[in-house]
């Protein structure tokens, strides 16, 4: 093949036409990727430079002292389909100006003709190497010079220049290096983990990796090259296929790419090309780390060593002479078998790993306790000679895995170190499953591996709050094992975890309560924002499922890791104090005392009734909002504003509420839930949770000093939040609220216009939600029936959800609404006219309805 292609180029890559149709047929050979495609394509290239440089130089009038050099990218010979070419113009000098002007415009016009990017220079040796001095990504491309036609002397005497250049330069450019590293890695995130990954920039990228070949260059220290080269090659290849389904150079593999690409890879699906990468990107990640911990090392061996070099030169003990100081080869024991030296944790001389089955994880605990880094070497020589633990594992291995999870941030290194080296697989098969997985939720910012390590941090931070915290990390560590199998990830964890705690030696109890943990994760916070918490059903269904306070104390600990280590969104103080107070009327129900009767009228403070008589004298809204914020106690709130008081010219002012309370006392009419929903999605205001109820007015009140209907009087309970900027003058919501119920504002007109425009230009381009989903939740609640929705969140959802009950003619009791990231959940308990649960067949039909309403175009 190699053969046929040469013969092609030869005859056809003469001119620009000649290397398009060669370079087209070798992008369209399915039968060569990878490597070899990347390889041929540059020597294609190659060739057709070599041809444009000796044209030139016959135009031009230059004979000699002149050579086409490639570097960066181009100069490794790893051409993408799109990639751009860097090429330079190296000459001696000796032509004039004129001369290599010619020379370069014979060479750039038809690169630039092809509408291939060309990063392109003109330099002489000197000033190639006086460039690189100043300019650090020059130098890294020089690093990679390689001659493509010309005066090769020219081209071999650079290199040498600049290697040399290079090594004499690492002491001060390797950190200079690191920091641009660095600060890369801040700008564009780390490639294991992002959903939509740029291959080249991102930490543990292409990049990353051509940094390690630039300080294997400088001899100071080497990579750990087992699997880089072909972590690197994985990446390229993606990068490749990248290119040919978008035929563009991008770097960035986004969302609706990612299947193409994986198909064009052989792969199976786009988490399968998720995980390869994100494999990869680990691979090259923890290269860098231990590499540059190595460069750091050396290069703080000889800062010390030159002033103990000039004292002995100079004759002269004292400061900085060979007895002050620790010696660099000292070892500080650890643990049996475990020693720090050097800052990093190693074995003992006389550590046996092949009698001694618990070492690596007391090895791994005690570098986490001492926050320090595991050692290659030791890590490497754990993997290669350790014995697998009996099972179940001695009470001391079972220990050492509870200390390591305990030890905090860092335990996230320690447990990379061992993830990289294969020993946590060996450790937990299971875990194979969740390595490297991606997660499609945007809520998530770790991978399910990493996600599960970085909740044992968070719950080693709460472990104080609890009275078994081996059971609360180890629950921690195994919560989301269940991802990855068939079916709801917590009821295949419960299994799971129950296989893995009497494997790691738990006893029968114990198992019980881990696997308890794992099936019911998720349920703290999924009643809190999803059920009404006054409704006893709720709290007995949920202490019934936990079984004992110890437990219910482990899962509330659990809750707050599990939602704090998964990201921003996933948790707040509000979020915080609806989970407590589940757990305080959970935990009164084991106890022993009775749940809270939702069917007792509920109480109406002074504030409230205040409020509705307003509303019955006025035949108007009357509204008020108060906000607890975090410098105030719980359960303590302060007023921000209240219109029966007077508007305020200014809105609230103050730190920015975690849970603003709006009450609005509005005389009872149909369609209140919809129209207050939808003056504050104009508003822009989150609805969180909300609870509508009649309110029953002084017996003793004048009818004749109503101004409407002498009817009754609805009160509406929200806690909202400002989408963005600070909340609303309460005025404005009172008199938009006016005008929406008595008809002057057209509350579906505006949220139709803001809804076609949010459609017009979304947030996320190319990312296509799934359609909503209603369902009936069956035995949630005896005194109503549990309408559960399931939708993108978009401005105005709770009005037109609102609307769509008020049209299938049932009464909303209170409304629960929780939001994380693009994700809304939402759940309504409704009654029939008569205030009864609704029959099975109709909670169908409004389930139907609602689900109709939202997947058809607003305002329609």
């Amino acid at each position: 093949m190699t053969e046929s292609l040469e013969t092609t180029t030869h005859t056809t890559d003469s001119g620009p036409g000649g290397y398009a149709a060669a370079r087209l047929r070798l992008l369209q050979e399915e039968s060569r990727s990878g490597p070899p495609r990347r390889t041929a394509l540059a020597d294609l290239t190659d060739r057709w430079l070599a041809t444009l440089l000796t044209g030139g130089a016959e135009t031009a009038g230059i004979a000699r002292g002149a050579a086409l050099v490639a570097v960066g990218g181009y100069g490794r010979g790893e051409l993408s389909p799109r990639s751009d070419l860097d090429v330079l113009l190296l000459h001696d000098g000796s032509a004039d100006r004129s001369a290599l002007a010619a020379l370069a415009d014979h060479i750039w016009y038809p690169v630039w003709d092809m509408g291939l990017a060309l990063d392109h220079s003109v330099r002489t040796p000197d000033e190639a190497r006086g460039t690189a001095a100043e300019d650090l990504k020059v130098q890294l491309g020089l690093l990679d010079a390689r001659h493509i036609a010309g005066d090769a002397a020219l081209t071999a005497d650079l290199r040498t220049t600049v290697l040399a250049d290079w090594r004499a330069q690492a002491p001060r450019r390797l950190p200079e290096l690191h920091a641009l590293c660095q600060e890369r890695a801040e700008r564009h995130g780390e490639l294991q983990f992002l959903l939509e990954p740029d291959l080249k920039e991102a930490r543990g990228g292409l990049r990353d990796a051509t940094a390690l070949r630039a300080i294997a260059a400088s001899w100071l220290a080497d990579a750990p090259r087992e699997g880089l080269d072909d972590a690197r090659r994985r990446l390229l290849d993606a990068r490749d296929a990248l290119h040919l389904s978008t035929g563009r150079a991008t770097d960035r593999l986004a969302l609706q790419e990612q299947d193409q690409v994986a198909g064009a890879l052989g792969l199976l699906d786009a988490d399968a090309l998720l995980r390869q990468i994100y494999e990869s990107a680990r691979i090259i990640s923890y290269a860098s780390d231990v590499t540059w911990r190595e460069v750091e090392r050396v290069l703080r061996a000889r800062s010390a060593a030159r002033p103990r070099l000039r004292a002995l030169l100079g004759g002269r003990g004292g400061r900085g002479g060979a007895g002050s100081g620790a010696d660099a080869g000292e070892r500080s024991p650890l643990a049996e078998g475990v020693v720090e030296q050097d800052g990093e944790v190693v074995l003992a001389r006389a550590a046996r790993p092949d009698r001694d089955p618990v070492l690596p994880l007391r090895a791994a605990a005690a570098a986490a306790q001492a926050g320090l880094p595991l050692s290659l070497h030791a890590v490497r020589r754990l993997t290669a000679a350790a014995r697998p633990l009996p099972v179940p594992w001695p009470p001391e291995a079972r220990e050492q895995l509870i200390t390591l999870l305990g030890a905090g941030e860092s335990t996230v290194g320690v447990w990379e170190a061992l993830e990289v080296e294969g020993l946590i697989t060996r450790l937990l098969p299971d875990w194979e499953r969740v390595r490297c997985r991606p997660q499609r939720n945007p809520v998530h910012r770790w991978t399910v591996d990493r996600h599960l390590v970085e909740t044992a941090v968070r719950a080693s931070a709460l472990s104080r709050r609890v009275g078994r915290p081996d059971l609360l990390l180890v629950a921690a560590l195994l919560h989301d094992i269940g991802k990855g199998w068939p079916g709801d990830h917590s009821v295949a964890g419960e299994i799971i975890a129950r296989d893995v705690a009497a494997r790691i030696g738990f006893d029968r109890a114990d198992v019980a309560v881990l696997a308890t943990l794992v099936r019911h994760h998720l349920l703290l916070v999924e009643t809190a924002t999803r059920r009404d918490l006054d409704d006893p059903a709720t709290v007995r269904s949920v202490a019934e499922a936990v079984g004992s306070v110890t437990t219910l104390e482990l899962l509330h600990a659990l809750t707050e890791a599990d939602a704090l280590a998964t990201g921003p969104a996933a948790w707040s103080a509000w979020r915080g104090s609806l989970v407590t107070d589940l757990v305080k009327r959970v935990s009164a129900v084991l106890a022993g005392e009775p749940a809270d009767d939702w069917s007792t009228p509920q109480q109406t403070t002074a504030e409230q009734e205040r409020l509705a008589i307003e509303a019955w004298r006025t035949g108007g809204p009357v509204l008020a909002l108060h906000a607890r914020s975090e410098s105030l106690p719980p359960g303590e709130t302060g007023l921000l504003t209240d219109v029966t008081e007077g508007p305020s010219e200014e809105g609230p002012t103050g730190p920015e509420p975690i849970g603003v309370e709006l009450l609005i006392a509005v005389p009872e009419q149909p369609g209140v839930l919809a129209t207050a929903a939808g003056v504050l999605a104009l508003h822009r205001l989150t609805v969180r949770a909300a609870d509508l109820r009649a309110v029953e007015l002084p017996s003793e009140l004048d009818a004749t000093e109503a101004v409407g209907a002498a009817g009754g009087v609805l009160l509406l309970s929200w806690r909202v939040a400002a989408e963005y900027g600070s909340l609303p003058q309460a005025a404005r919501l009172r008199n938009d609220l006016l005008r929406a119920l008595n008809g002057s504002l057209d509350i579906v007109a505006r949220l139709a216009e803001r809804e076609a425009a949010y459609r017009k230009y979304p947030r996320r381009r190319g990312v296509h939600a799934p359609p909503p989903r209603v369902t009936v939740a069956p035995g949630s609640s005896q005194l109503a029936t549990v309408i559960e929705v399931r939708a993108q969140d978009a401005p105005g959802l709770l009005h037109r959800i609102g609307r769509a009950l008020e049209h299938a003619g049932v009464a909303v009791r209170s409304a629960h609404v929780s939001t994380l990231g693009a994700n809304a959940v939402d759940a309504f308990y409704v009654t029939d006219d008569a205030g009864a649960p609704l029959k099975p067949m109709h909670a169908a039909e409004v389930a139907q309805q609602v689900e109709a309403a939202l997947t058809s175009t607003p305002g329609t």
